[in-house]
């Protein structure tokens, strides 16, 4: 619904397409705009409740016989979309917060990481700013801890995973990472923090986002080798 109340265009679109949310609309945009998934991808999505970026994720691995992987992961139980998935979806009850990144790389192809990961988490809205934005801000964080390997990790957290990985975060190296942030001064922070570790960094305000809504994403391509912060 739009913040007025009534059905606008994305929410209409949504119902006609097969979409479980307008939110599909916002990850259309940023794959149109930086295409980071391709055909036989293997992509993390964190916060993946509806389902409606579980859906435009494997819409663009492209036909069945291209391989690649979807995992989705909620604190909520998520069914699979029967609309625009396949077998290639799979979807975990967890709190992503208390997931270490060896659990979460153990549900990639070979125990080796992710080469896609969207994290569209976003905490329940308090309606108080500064509080909705330092935790979504913690949440975003979490997500780019578990892509990539901190200077301030245990040894433990760096020695596990198969022998051979390309990285000790749960991201590939040459991997792409899309976070979902509430506009504040933190957003600025995380991106100087990501800044470094990709090739290329970037903010988005999709199109599809309410008016109202003070949503952003980090746009971060192209993880760079033994990437630490």
């Amino acid at each position: 619904m739009s913040g007025a109340g009534g059905p606008d265009f994305f929410y209409r679109e949504a119902q006609r397409l097969g979409y479980v949310a307008r939110s599909a609309f916002k990850l259309l945009q940023i794959q149109k705009q930086y295409k980071l998934i391709k055909p036989g991808s293997s992509v993390l999505d964190l916060g993946c409740a509806p389902g409606a970026w579980l859906q435009v994720a494997c819409q663009s691995l492209g036909p069945l016989k291209n391989g690649g992987l979807v995992v989705g992961i909620d604190l909520k139980k998520v069914k699979v979309p029967p609309a625009h998935c396949d077998s290639r979806v799979q979807t975990i009850c967890a709190d992503v917060m208390n997931l270490s990144k060896h659990q979460v790389r153990a549900l990639s192809p070979q125990q080796r990481g992710f080469s896609v990961i969207l994290s569209d988490m976003c905490p329940l809205v308090s309606g108080i700013t500064t509080r909705d934005a330092a935790l979504s801000a913690e949440l975003g964080m979490r997500a780019l801890d578990l892509a990539v390997v901190y200077s301030n990790d245990s040894q433990e957290e760096q020695c596990e995973g198969p022998s051979g990985s390309e990285s000790n975060g749960v991201l590939q190296t040459g991997g792409h990472l899309i976070i979902k942030l509430l506009e504040s001064e933190d957003v600025k922070e995380i991106s100087q923090i990501s800044k470094p570790l990709f090739g290329k960094t970037s903010l988005l305000r999709p199109k599809a986002t309410r008016s109202s809504s003070r949503e952003i994403y980090l746009i971060c391509q192209g993880l760079k080798p033994e990437a630490k912060a």
